[in-house]
Parts: C-alpha cells; sequence; structure tokens
C-alpha cells in the first residue's frame, strides 16, 4: 500500500472513529487534507468510496445514515469497533513467538516490537521469548519475493523499473519496462500494479513470478498514477472470484470482524455465537479457512465441505 494511501486511509478511520454524529462526505473531505486535494468532485468521490470499502474489508465497521438535512452521514461508533481484550496461554504464545521468528527484516523491527510490549502487557508469558536470537522482532518478506523492497521504493520515488516476468503459462521469462503504482497484498501473494510501457496499458505482476533482479531506470513516469489502483479487484477477477451466492455461517460474537463487515445480515444466536449471511464466490472456503474453530459452515453444504477439507488438510500437514 503506498504511504499516501495509508495515511489518507488512517485519517479517514480516526475521523469517523472520533465523530460522536455522522460525518457527511463534504464535512469528510473538508476535514482530510488529501480530499481537498483530490481536485473534481468526481475524483473525490470515487476516492473516497475506495477508501470506505479498504477499511471495511480490514475490518472497521462504518454505519450509514441519514443526517437531520437529508445527507447520507457515515461514524464508526466504538461499540462496535472495539476488539476483544487479548488473552493467550502458554502455547498461543509460543505460537506467536514461532511466527515472529518467520520475520526477519529490520526495517519493521521498531514496529514490531513496540506490537510485542503491548501483547506482554496485555498478557504475554514473560518466560516466552518470540525475540528470537537476534534480541530483536524482524519480520520479512520471504526470499522469493526479493523484488518486493526494490518495488516499493520505486512505487514510493516514483522511478520507473525493468525486471523479467514470466507469466503462469509461459516457458520462459520475458522483459518489462513498468512505471511501477502500488503493492498490494491479496490471499498470501504481493501483487505489483502499474503501467507496462511495452504494452502501453495497466498491468498487475505477481511477485513471485519475477525472475532476476528489479532494475531502477532514470526518467519520470509517462503517465499520471491513478487516483484509484485496483489490485485485488483485478487479481480476484483473475481468480474468477465473484459473489454470485450467498452463505450461512455461525461466528464467534467476539470474533472474525472483517467477516462481519462483508455481512448482509447478523443474527445473534446466544450462547457466544451469531449467525451471519455473507456473500458466496470463488475463494471464499480459503478465507473461511483463517479463522479457525470460530467459524461454522451452515450452507450451502458444497462450501461446508470445501472448508472441511481444507482443515483436515491443515491438521494432516
Amino acid at each position: 500500500m503506498a504511504i499516501a494511501k495509508a495515511e489518507r486511509l488512517m485519517n479517514l478511520a480516526l475521523c469517523l472513529l472520533g465523530t460522536r454524529r455522522p460525518l457527511t462526505k463534504r464535512e469528510l473531505r473538508e476535514s482530510i487534507e488529501a480530499y481537498l486535494e483530490a481536485g473534481s468532485d468526481d475524483s473525490f468521490n470515487r476516492m473516497f468510496e475506495r477508501d470506505k470499502d479498504d477499511l471495511r474489508e480490514l475490518g472497521l465497521v462504518i454505519e450509514t445514515v441519514e443526517n437531520l438535512e437529508g445527507d447520507t452521514g457515515y461514524l464508526a461508533r466504538r461499540d462496535s469497533n472495539r476488539l476483544p481484550p487479548i488473552t493467550l496461554d502458554a502455547e498461543e504464545a509460543a505460537a506467536l513467538g514461532l511466527a515472529a521468528k518467520v520475520w526477519q527484516q529490520a526495517r519493521l523491527a521498531g514496529a514490531a516490537s513496540g506490537a510485542l510490549q503491548k501483547l506482554r502487557a496485555a498478557g504475554l508469558p514473560e518466560d516466552v521469548d518470540p525475540y528470537g536470537a537476534h534480541g530483536a522482532l524482524e519480520p520479512r518478506i520471504p526470499v522469493h519475493e526479493a523484488a518486493f523492497e526494490p518495488l516499493m521504493l520505486a512505487c514510493r520515488d516514483r522511478r520507473p523499473v525493468v525486471f523479467d516476468y514470466r507469466k503462469a503459462n509461459a516457458a520462459q521469462p520475458e522483459q518489462r519496462h513498468v512505471e511501477p503504482w502500488a503493492l498490494e497484498c491479496w490471499r498470501g501473494h504481493w501483487y505489483l500494479a502499474g503501467w507496462d510501457r511495452d504494452r502501453g496499458a495497466e498491468r498487475v505482476f505477481r511477485l513471485s513470478r519475477i525472475t532476476g533482479k528489479v532494475r531502477s531506470r532514470a526518467g519520470r513516469f509517462t503517465v499520471p498514477v491513478p487516483d484509484v489502483v485496483t489490485v485485488r479487484e483485478t487479481v480476484a477477477s483473475w481468480a474468477g472470484e465473484t459473489a454470485d451466492r450467498s452463505a450461512r455461517i455461525r461466528l464467534r460474537s467476539d470474533a472474525g470482524f472483517p467477516l462481519r463487515a462483508k455481512a448482509t445480515s447478523v443474527r445473534e444466536l446466544g450462547n457466544g455465537w451469531d449467525e451471519l449471511e455473507i456473500p458466496y464466490g470463488h475463494g471464499l472456503d480459503a478465507w473461511l479457512v483463517e479463522f479457525g474453530p470460530d467459524v461454522v459452515v451452515l450452507e450451502p453444504e458444497e462450501l461446508r465441505a470445501d472448508v472441511v477439507d481444507r482443515l483436515r488438510a491443515v491438521a494432516k500437514g
């Protein structure tokens, strides 16, 4: 995610969480500098709708209400967006420590260390050492995606790049000349969106298919960077992930906030469970597995079977 976009999303989230009454789009535009610089009303509206969808996908529950003047207002109530207390037993803390050792890049070590200190304050056992041999939590992008850091810097500095790229159905890689716009993670893989100079069109590239080094090139971008870069939508269309049905699931009351943001209806069942109706398309089974025992699929039967098969495969692994 580009730094400017991350800052814009943070500002929007703070505005929605900090207000005691619904704020209209006009009020939000006047409160957030990036929106004031958006230019035309159409550009602002597209940017705002995209940002609102991104925050909801990240798990923020945003309410849409009609205010007294007849305009649509938005707010994110704190009681709807408050995470449950963090409780970790010894086994969970050990698993957290093991996962932390996968991260080995010092660029994010400071932020990760601060997060870990907060977990310790919330009850992480002192005898668990998630820092590893070097005394610091060091996140990293896996080695096979070594293209991440040079591309991240190129996106930030607006520098054209050259790299060899092997398409899924190609035997040999081809050289690509790209003006990089944004990096985004989708279903565990990193993707780059940008302008492909050779093809004269916007393209999305999966980082794991970049071979060799990413090389920077002198000069400026030849096309403007769009306000909205639809990485996830493009990749989802490749995967055929189109929600054309609905699924019913049971979800623990204190879990699954991203699922709640996607739900078209939520019903309390009692005993710590809710029933949700969510859009159902290709790839939903893989997402539901991520929530483990907090989710039970009620219907359709084929989705339930797919989730059970995936969980069994994980258990055997």
